[in-house]
């Protein structure tokens, strides 16, 4: 006997839909799946029989065959048991369920029958809903973050045992969603730690303003990293929509668990990483660090350690926010729209060739210095030379709270939003909207000034541009006036690194 059960698997962090075709029939009894599965997928084999059995179904001592539709496409992942158990229980004629057809089954068995959380649930819910399911069964603990799609019905299930219950009719309540994060993060850590700095702090205003890209140059311990980690909380809320995106990736890479962290996404790999590790790849394609920023800050600390290829393979994406990862079997895009904030010392020792300590001889600093090509610095808006504060400003009493900076860049960003359009910031201008921009003329003569005298690329003209438009977003001007346009052009300047 024949009996089909729809399903999904993940590709990337969007879900395809996969058709579960079983068929039971007499000869030797064994048990094939074929449709391209990875090695997840093939041991559903002895979970299936093993959850069966333990749940009081009798294991069919037959011939069985399972295919999974499309062919051509690779089906990954453990979702993909709780389909298989109930079209094998359909085929074996020990369920009875009309309109199974119309139902999108997902989860992962254990032995004992438990239906296990899987990741992507968030995304398969929306691919079931665009694919036309009337319901989705989902692993219990998956419920709350099935339910944020919407559109579509969520039938929670915590045992295979509970199949013919589903097939009889039995719904118990929908699962409530999850509360998207969309607020500032409660005790997250505050801007008020950074002592003295103005500059620096300046430079992350204007970056948080604007969304920005960020270069913090210095010695060690001058602060660079405690600003960095404290970005986030200056950063205005994540809007629903946002909100939403984050949360499909955090589903899609199984962080979502049982709630969403308020607040922006924050990653700081090691300088060991990978350019695969960064910037997403493997097989099947999973994404890097730079899609796991998304919407939030990507850290690169010690920058110039970074492997030079995999700094190199930033370019592209800082441009698009979207990575694309081809692959024999097809090309992915994932999102990848995010600040990037770098922190570099000026030297191998740290130093700098202006502290009569340091020892490095000029090559050296030419091969740390050149990890950073001219390509990606220019893709950089903002760079920040950190000194070391003195004894009394480290003593001093705290600065600036996050929650007043936060006040002035959400209003920049509100200003932003109603010129480019909801979500929208100065960084991801057009080149149509940077020429847009209402200039005057002393502030142009200052941009043509530095072009000609330091050669400036068309790329790093435009920055300069957007940079100069979000300091007059923060001071409220209409248009870029010249104080504007220095001040853009002072945070620019690239004397280092």
């Amino acid at each position: 006997m024949l009996a089909t059960a729809r399903t999904f698997t993940l590709d990337g962090i969007s879900a395809r839909p996969v058709r579960v075709e079983v068929d039971v029939h007499r000869g030797l009894p064994a048990f094939a799946i074929v449709g391209l599965p990875d090695t997840a997928v093939r041991e559903a084999r002895e979970r299936v029989r093993a959850a069966l059995v333990n749940c009081g179904f009798e294991f069919p001592f037959s011939r069985i065959v399972v295919n999974l539709a499309p062919a051509s496409l690779r089906k990954a992942g453990p979702g993909m048991d709780l389909a298989i158990a109930a079209a094998l229980l359909r085929a074996s004629g020990q369920l009875e369920w009309e309109g199974m057809e119309r139902v999108a089954l997902a989860g992962e068995l254990a032995l004992d029958g438990q239906v296990r959380p899987i990741p992507g649930a968030l995304a398969i819910v929306e691919a079931a809903r665009e694919d036309g399911a009337e319901a989705i069964v989902v692993p219990a603990e998956n419920g709350p973050e099935a339910a944020l799609a919407g559109g579509v019905e969520v039938l929670p299930l915590g045992s295979v045992a509970g199949l013919p219950g589903l097939a009889a009719g039995e719904r118990g309540p929908e699962p409530e969603p999850l509360r998207l994060g969309t607020g500032p993060v409660p005790g997250a850590p505050d801007l008020a730690d950074l002592r003295g700095q103005p500059h620096l702090r300046h430079a992350l205003e204007v970056a948080a303003a604007g969304g920005h890209s960020l270069l913090m140059v210095g010695p060690p311990g001058a602060g660079k990293s405690l600003a960095a980690s404290r970005l986030p909380s200056i950063l205005p809320p994540l809007g629903e929509a946002e909100a939403l995106e984050v949360a499909r990736i955090a589903s899609a890479t199984g962080r979502l668990g049982v709630g969403l962290p308020a607040g922006r996404p924050f990653r700081a790999p090691h300088h060991t990483i990978s350019a695969a590790g960064l910037v997403g790849g493997g097989t099947p394609p999973r994404p890097g660090e730079i899609t796991l920023a998304h919407r939030g800050v990507l850290f690169l600390d010690e920058l110039c350690e970074f492997r030079r290829d995999v700094l190199e393979a930033l370019r592209a994406p800082l441009e698009a926010g979207e990575v694309s990862i081809a692959r024999a079997s097809g090309t992915r895009r994932l999102p990848c729209r995010f600040m990037l904030v770098a922190a570099s010392n000026p030297c191998p020792c740290g130093r700098g060739e202006s502290d009569p300590d340091c020892t490095c001889q000029a090559f050296a600093v030419q091969r740390y210095q050149g990890k950073l090509s001219g390509a990606l610095a220019d893709r950089i808006d903002l760079l920040a030379a950190v000194v070391q504060p003195s004894a009394t400003e480290i003593g001093g009493g705290a600065g600036e709270s996050s929650a007043a900076v936060r006040d002035r860049v959400c209003a920049a960003r509100e200003r932003q939003e109603a010129r480019l359009g909801l979500g929208r910031c100065n960084a991801e201008m057009t080149a149509a909207e940077v020429r847009r921009c209402e200039v005057a003329p002393g502030a142009a003569a200052l941009l043509a000034d530095l072009y000609a005298r330091r050669r400036l690329s068309g790329r790093a003209h435009d920055r300069a541009l957007r940079l100069a438009r979000t300091v007059a977003d923060l001071a409220g001007a209409p248009g870029i006036g010249e104080e504007e346009m220095a001040q853009a052009l002072q945070l620019r300047r690239r004397d280092r690194v």
